[in-house]
């Protein structure tokens, strides 16, 4: 149970006082009235007593009386309530009045209990339950069985300022004789027949004479004695003079209390005097209800509560405090006191005379302890005799008697030896009414004595309250009997034992009360040695739907709050959806709309496990209860919280959507929503970015480089406000997620957002604005958006600003509603079908964690996120690209020849277009210093048309003959480098940037212009992924954006072709031969074609249309093969070698030479693929060896010897049938010879995956030099033998014959070379010296 402001002691002691009757004159009620009090009101809060009393018990011993309190009401003669043994519809309303008028205090004490893992905030006091204890108890009627609130005494007041007081003093106490022993009323109740009559004689300071009240009293003296009259002088001031002088209240809180509890115990300034009494009733039987009474108690009420409210007291001083509280201590000590010591005594000696015992009960407890025990039978075995009544004068009533007295005066020893004795009386007459009041006072009363001599008998309760329920059906006293047992087990930390009391003492019957006492075992179960916290809550929630069902809203809608900090986040989902729709409800009854509101949100966010048709009950609750929020608080809108919204995943689109193709024309894919982000092609995007930047730069990126970030995700860096364009659209894309089982409707679905106009070339801002001004922001509306039960999805919504300044995005804003489906479950006309309310969702995303700092990485800190903050810049151009005739898959070094389109869409011209790739070989716009007139200028010009240049054969030319030779640089064709051995990147050759020529460097606003654009398809077969990013600048130099981007990407199927091998070697023709045909030096080259294409794409055949050759030292003479074939055709698997002569060719420093045929290979587009190719020879050739001896310098003298710098372009057509036409495709591919004897392929060879080498900690020696083979150093010469075809010889004159054969030896190397030859098997002369050749 809660803590109470009493303890248990104290709280038993309060319950049970001696009752003092008050009958006043009517002078006398008028002298009180002045103060706004009546007698019984002036004298209550001077009840209790301050000092100890004392009284002999029987045995002539002194019992010490300590904290004694004494109640002193009125008289009525009403019946109070009914003696059903339930309560009656007024008392049950006073009762409810008396809860609801006490309230938790706002910022209250409340008890922090550490359980588990839950910190619960609990009041510490429950004070409307001590509140409703004490007006139950109060309340409770007098009974016949007991008499511990029967009066003892009654005080007679008469006014001294009547004519003969003494007569008055007459009449009262005739008039309280009659009132008790007519017979005539049932109430009130009176402890014995010789009821204690006290004399006061109440004396008016301000107005009466004092003399004559001095000599009244000392004849009052006279009469009945000096301890049975009292002279009581107040009224020491006057009520205007009062008002001067603040003097304390102590009334206020008394009468505030009482106020409710009144109409039932006492009559509160009674309009009618004691005397008129007889006049004023009727019959006994026209007083059963208590409808009357309540209302007049509540008249008297409000009469005392409010008129006295403004003052009381107020013609009383200190000093008439202090003799009110002298009065009621003379009256205690020399009247009360010594009267119940003589009626103790009195009834002792009855007692034991008609028992005929010793005169001492002390001595004679152990005689009826010990023998003639009457058996006790179990309460199912008992009749019901609870309607026994006792004449007043039997014995077993004078021990009850006795031991209510006893108990009164705090002797609880000789009390429970008494209601021992009488419970034994009882349950021998089976009188079971009386037998459970003995036990329930035995059982008190042995928890009272001090030092505890006997253990408290617990099962003395269990047995009472059983008896008072189910025999005497009498409730209210069961239940008085369960609050003291629940009290007593609480203080003695028996708190499961309490619970359970107060649990099994809960009915259908009364409500409140139910609610009351399991809210006290809920605190009883938090309060044990280890806290059940789950039966703490789930009692709080059975209390709070009693109290609901009491009518108690406030109290309800406290316990289930309660119980919710045990239910959060654990879980339970349907007990916390249960009590959120309660505290919802009760909050929304208890005009608490925010509370409500806040409730409900928690039933729809949270992932319910409720049915939909629940569910849906819940929504149309919800949208009520905000529309009635709304209608009352004209506040901003308000957040709603369905449906949920994932701020991290909200992406942010600048600029406008891509546009789908136009016919023919693909558009450039750029950036889109409807991509997912990768954050290694966005480094592959940066590269590009930066690299392009560079070279607009002079090869340097600028400090303040951003790179373009055209949509914004959480994967993004969104520290920076990004920049968006005025006269662009942003599109905002947000993810919604349905948590319910039911479908959701959103209308009237914009954006919510805030915008400083702001010129940029002025510094301060000129105004902000929030909300939908179109000529600011045009925002755009979704009428309707409807989502599906659980259902995620996407809502695009896009602004467009007019403005240049700061945007702030800050939320959405839409109509939420319900589908129809069902009746709402409020009970209201206003809940309709369909219900909607308008409110807003905040996007709020967190940005990324920051740990940087040591401060950063030892706490959780997030640095921002400014996707939703863009600012608005100034016009910029944009750039639109459209592709034509592109092609999605080619062969392997096919060339196919597209166009490009690029259109400016905006109002600003564009400058400096260029174009950067991941596959700068992979496409050309053509060299800008070679012009190609023969080139189509449009792509329907006319069909098959050859990408090439061609030039016609001239008339008797051979095939195999030179046509042209011609002179070209790699700079010439935008690949750079000092003799085109440039190369920008790894594996790559010429630059990944290429200008892109514009007519006059500008594109100005709304024109367009169509450039051609030549492919090459990848030497590798399989798809590629091949990414192009269009940087260009505004004509208008000095905005906030430097440049913009475009991206494209396209994807390439490349199928096998050709596979082109080839080898030199050299030729065996001599020095003097060579120099007569006018040649500087030859060799064979051997070039072996393959066709390895698989039909896949219909390639019927291969045609080798031309072989060209590029180098600085070498050009391809003339082809040898012996066949005469005109062209070389392949088909599938088949493989055509070519044999040609290779001569040598003045160097140019710094060109190339191309040796073409009838296809113009020096120029766009083949030179261009040319220079482009992957691997240049010139990159790869070594640094020829200086001069100096040993191994080395013969490894290099090898090495020189056997370099070839000679590049084979292989130009090829196929033929493919499509669509029953024959297409012509063409293609090239590029071979490089390096060396002499060593095979080039056109394929590049797959490398091997390399093994896994061993971790050496000492670093090896290196290899010694070896030194070349025999083979190597042949190569060094060249031979060749020269002797007769046919020879004459007269074998017959001479046997032998001597043929002469001539050995010619040519030096191919730069050094010297020593020659050792040796002829085998044979007799030769040298002319010459074998030994030295140079």
């Amino acid at each position: 149970m809660a803590q109470c402001v009493q303890s248990v002691q104290e709280f038993i002691q309060d319950s049970f006082v001696p009752m003092v009757a008050v009958l006043c004159s009517e002078h006398a009620e008028q002298v009180t009235r002045k103060n706004n009090l009546n007698f019984s009101e002036l004298l209550r809060p001077f009840c209790r007593l301050t000092s100890e009393g004392h009284m002999r018990d029987p045995n002539n011993q002194v019992q010490v009386v300590k904290n004694l309190r004494i109640s002193v009401n009125n008289v009525v003669t009403r019946p109070s309530v009914p003696t059903s043994g339930v309560h009656g519809p007024a008392q049950r309303r006073l009762l409810s009045e008396v809860v609801s008028a006490c309230q938790p205090a706002e910022g209250g004490v409340a008890n922090v209990i550490p359980a588990g893992d839950y910190d619960l905030n609990i009041s510490a006091t429950t004070p409307w339950f001590e509140a409703y204890r004490e007006s139950f108890l109060q309340s409770m009627p007098a009974s016949d069985h007991e008499f511990l609130n029967h009066y003892l005494a009654c005080l007679l007041v008469v006014s001294s300022s009547e004519a003969v007081p003494v007569e008055q003093f007459l009449k009262l106490s005739q008039e309280q004789h009659r009132i008790q022993h007519n017979g005539e009323y049932t109430n009130p109740k009176w402890f014995i027949p010789n009821t204690l009559k006290y004399y006061v004689l109440l004396h008016d300071m301000s107005q009466g004479d004092e003399q004559r009240a001095d000599s009244v009293y000392e004849d009052m003296k006279q009469r009945y004695g000096s301890q049975g009259c009292y002279l009581l002088k107040i009224n020491s001031r006057t009520a205007a003079a009062g008002t001067d002088e603040q003097i304390p209240d102590p009334w206020s809180q008394y009468l505030n209390k009482s106020s409710l509890q009144n109409g039932v115990s006492v009559n509160c300034l009674d309009n009618t005097h004691p005397l008129q009494l007889e006049t004023a009733i009727d019959t006994p039987g026209s007083l059963d209800s208590l409808r009357a009474v309540a209302a007049e108690t509540k008249t008297t009420t409000v009469y005392t509560g409010m008129v006295a409210g403004t003052s009381h007291g107020a013609c009383l001083t200190l000093n008439d405090h202090d003799r009110l509280r002298l009065f009621i201590q003379e009256f205690t000590f020399r009247g009360l006191l010594p009267h119940i010591e003589k009626n103790i005594r009195q009834l002792n000696d009855q007692l034991v005379s008609r028992k005929g015992l010793s005169r001492s009960l002390f001595s004679a407890t152990k005689k009826w302890f010990g023998g003639g025990k009457v058996p006790e039978k179990s309460i199912a075995e008992l009749k019901n005799t609870s309607g026994l009544l006792y004449p007043p004068e039997a014995p077993e009533l004078q021990i009850r008697k006795m031991a209510d007295l006893c108990f009164l005066v705090q002797h609880y020893e000789l009390a429970y030896s008494c209601y021992h004795t009488a419970k034994k009386d009882f349950l021998s007459d089976q009188a079971m009414l009386y037998a459970a009041g003995a036990l329930e006072m035995a059982a008190v009363s042995a928890f009272l004595q001090g030092g505890a001599p006997r253990p408290y008998p617990a099962h003395y309760m269990d047995t009472a309250i059983q008896t008072y329920r189910d025999v005497c059906k009498n409730k209210v006293l069961a239940e008085r009997c369960a609050l003291f047992s629940a009290e007593v087990l609480k203080s003695q930390a028996k708190y499961s034992d309490a619970a359970t009391l107060l649990i099994k003492m809960t009915c259908e019957d009364s409500d409140l009360c139910s609610a009351l006492l399991l809210e006290q075992a809920a605190h009883c179960f938090i309060n044990m040695r280890n806290p059940m916290v789950r039966k703490f809550a789930f009692h709080m929630i059975l209390a709070g739907h009693r109290f609901s069902k009491a009518g108690q809203k406030r109290h309800a809608l406290r316990c289930y709050c309660q119980a919710m900090q045990v239910y959060k986040g654990k879980g339970w989902s349907l007990a916390e959806d249960h009590i959120n729709f309660t505290i919802g409800r009760q909050s929304f009854t208890l005009r608490q709309p925010e509370n409500a509101v806040s409730a409900f949100r928690h039933i729809l966010t949270n992932d319910s496990q409720q049915t939909s048709t629940q569910q849906g009950a819940f929504l149309r609750e919800y949208l009520y209860v905000y529309r009635n929020v709304q209608g009352v608080c004209e506040v901003a809108l308000p957040q709603l919280p369905l449906p949920c919204i994932n701020s991290s995943a909200t992406r942010v689109y600048f600029g406008h959507e891509r546009r789908l193709a136009e016919g023919e024309k693909q558009a450039a894919t750029h950036v889109s929503l409807d991509q997912e982000f990768d954050r290694d092609l966005a480094a592959v995007w940066q590269d590009l970015e930066e690299q392009v930047v560079a070279t607009a730069n002079r090869g340097v990126v600028p400090s303040t480089f951003y790179p373009t970030q055209c949509c914004l995700n959480s994967q993004t860096d969104n520290l920076r406000f990004p920049l968006a364009v005025v006269e662009e659209p942003i599109i905002v894309e947000v993810a919604f997620r349905n948590p319910l089982k039911v479908p959701l409707v959103l209308s009237d679905l914009s954006l919510l957002w805030k915008f400083t106009l702001k010129d940029f070339s002025q510094p301060q801002p000129q105004d902000v604005m929030v909300g939908d001004k179109d000529d600011i922001i045009a925002t755009e509306v979704i009428p309707e958006f409807y989502m599906s039960p659980e259902e995620t999805r996407v809502a695009r919504l896009k602004l467009l600003p007019r403005q240049t300044g700061q945007l702030n995005i800050l939320g959405l804003v839409y109509n939420l509603a319900s589908t129809p489906t069902g009746d709402s479950t409020i009970n209201s006309p206003s809940a309709l079908e369909g219900t909607w309310v308008r409110g807003r969702q905040d996007l709020k995303i967190q940005g990324p964690r920051l740990n940087q700092t040591k401060e950063e990485k030892t706490s959780v800190s997030h640095g921002p996120d400014r996707r939703l903050d863009p600012t608005i810049t100034p016009p910029m151009p944009l750039l639109e690209v459209f592709f034509l005739q592109f092609p999605t898959a080619l062969l392997c070094g096919e060339i196919r020849k597209a166009y490009v389109e690029f259109c400016n869409v905006s109002r600003v011209p564009l400058c400096g277009l260029r174009v950067a790739s991941t596959h700068p070989d992979f496409f050309t716009f053509g060299s800008s210093s070679l012009v190609t007139p023969l080139t189509p200028l449009s792509p329907t010009s006319f069909e098959n048309c050859s990408a090439y240049k061609t030039l016609a054969t001239p008339p008797g030319a051979t095939p195999g003959s030179v046509t042209a030779v011609t002179l070209v640089s790699a700079a010439d064709f935008g690949s750079g480098g000092e003799g085109g051995g440039g190369v920008s990147g790894p594996g790559t050759g010429g630059k990944r940037v290429a200008e892109i020529p514009l007519g006059e460097g500008t594109l100005t606003p709304g024109e367009s212009t169509q450039l051609p654009l030549w492919l090459r398809g990848p030497d590798q077969e399989g798809v590629h992924e091949i990414n192009f990013l269009f940087y260009y600048e505004s004509a208008e130099k000095g905005g906030k954006i430097s440049h913009r981007v475009l991206r494209h990407t396209v994807f390439i199927c490349a199928s096998r072709s050709l596979s082109v091998r080839a080898t030199a070697c050299r030729s065996n023709t001599l020095p003097e031969e060579e120099r007569e045909e006018g040649r500087n030096g030859s060799m064979l080259v051997f070039v072996d074609v393959e066709n390895i294409n698989t039909s896949e794409a219909g390639v019927r055949e291969f045609h080798i249309a031309q072989v060209s050759s590029s180098s600085k030292q070498w050009r391809l003479h003339k082809c040898i093969n012996p066949a005469e074939d005109k062209d070389c055709k392949l088909t599938t698997r088949e493989r055509g070698k070519l044999c040609f002569r290779a001569t040598r060719c003045k160097p140019h420093e710094g060109t190339k030479t191309l040796i073409t045929n009838y296809i113009i290979s020096s120029t766009t587009p083949c030179a261009d693929f040319f220079f482009r190719r992957c691997q240049p020879s010139e990159s790869w050739r070594p640094q020829g060896a200086g001069p100096g001896g040993g191994a080395e310098d013969i490894t290099g003298v090898v090495r020189k010897c056997n370099e070839v710098d000679l590049d084979i372009i292989v130009l090829w057509k196929a033929y493919v049938v499509e669509d029953n036409k024959q297409v012509i495709l063409e293609g090239q591919l590029h071979v490089a010879l390096q060396t002499i004897g060593k095979e080039a392929c056109s394929l590049t060879q797959k490398e091997e995956a390399q093994e896994m080498v061993l971790l050496k900690f000492k670093p090896e020696l290196p290899p010694p030099m070896t030194r070349p083979s025999m083979e190597q150093l042949s190569h060094l010469i060249k031979t060749n033998l020269h002797y007769p075809e046919s020879y004459s010889h007269p074998f017959v004159q001479k046997s032998l014959c001597m043929v002469p054969v001539t050995l010619t030896l040519s030096n191919c190397s730069l050094a010297q070379v020593d020659l050792h030859c040796t002829v085998k098997d044979a007799i030769c002369n040298f002319l010459g010296d074998p030994t030295k050749f140079t």
